[in-house]
């Protein structure tokens, strides 16, 4: 043992180690000490989701409304993560609206916003215009999120119109539809 340090000599350097890592620890609890106690956090969250017989009968409004105005579409509605949970497709509709409208929808519930909107904000020179090469993105009108009480619980999508406009109001008719409901 040496009587310069106390140490045997052949344990120094670990003992040196764990002397460094006391240090490291006591240095660590002395940064931690003025911190607040953590907040323990709920394990699980609760989300809203349309009953399907809600969504059919949103895709059945915004049907009708098309319907109504002229226009043979295909409306698909998904939960709020984009998964399908409806899709209506009238009898001329263009083979195209299956995947257009549940693309529409998709996108909506995505990024929680209008598909019109979403089009206007990834334009060629703008900030967001890259999201547009995303997969399965589709940034033209006809894409509505659904919402209650602030939240974003499924969104629709409707195809086949005479262009984005009136996909949005045929997709509007279908939320008009199931409002009441949904709020309450």
């Amino acid at each position: 043992m040496s009587k310069a340090n106390g140490l045997n000599a052949k344990a120094g350097p670990v003992c040196a180690r764990r002397g460094g890592v006391l240090a490291v620890l006591l240095g660590t609890l002395v940064w931690l000490a003025p911190l607040p106690p953590a907040q323990a956090q709920e394990a699980t969250f609760t989300t809203r989701s349309l009953t399907v017989e809600t969504a059919l009968r949103a895709a059945q409004a915004a049907l009708a409304s098309c319907r109504k105005a002229g226009y043979q579409v295909g409306v698909a509605v998904t939960d709020r993560s984009g998964v399908l949970q409806v899709y209506l497709r009238d009898r001329f509709a263009g083979a195209h609206t299956v995947e257009v409208a549940a693309r529409k929808a998709w996108t909506a519930a995505s990024f929680r916003i209008t598909t019109t909107a979403l089009g206007i904000e990834t334009q060629a020179g703008r900030p967001m215009s890259g999201i547009r090469q995303s997969p399965g993105v589709l940034a033209i009108g006809g894409g509505l999120p659904i919402e209650a009480a602030g939240a974003v619980i499924a969104a629709i999508g409707v195809s086949g119109a005479p262009g984005g406009e009136a996909d949005d109001a045929c997709a509007k008719a279908g939320i008009d539809a199931i409002q009441m409901d949904i709020e309450m």
